[in-house]
């Protein structure tokens, strides 16, 4: 099985201007664990986490003023729709990622998490 056959194809993106507070929200509103930023400066996508929230408010950091473009991972790793699953767990693992922006043909084409994959994998 393939990248593309477990992947989410429906990805919410949010822009590095919002507040840590307004990507909570977004990301509750919407049920995700980790939103696609598309920064028109930058040149891929990057991608902000429940993770990275929850580093900024430990480290006592305001989320009312502090951005996302201040705590998103704007060099992640990607996965390409070709890749097997196993391949994308292994570099899930190794990296300690648990999600991943899937890019095809140098677009985004959806996200992948460890939780799409486990129900894949998962007997019925």
């Amino acid at each position: 099985m393939k990248v593309r056959d477990a992947m989410t194809e429906h990805v919410f993106t949010i822009t590095p201007g919002r507040t840590l507070r307004e990507a909570a929200a977004f990301m509750t509103e919407h049920n995700v664990g980790a939103a696609v930023i598309m920064d028109p400066e930058e040149p891929g996508p990057g991608i902000v986490t429940e993770r990275d929230l929850v580093r900024s408010l430990g480290a006592g950091e305001d989320p009312d003023s502090e951005t996302i473009g201040n705590h998103l991972t704007s060099r992640a790793t990607f996965a390409d729709g070709d890749w097997s699953l196993e391949d994308c767990a292994d570099t899930m693992a190794k990296g300690g990622f648990r999600h991943l922006v899937v890019i095809e043909n140098g677009e985004l084409a959806g996200i992948i998490s460890m939780r799409d994959i486990i129900e894949v994998w998962r007997p019925k």
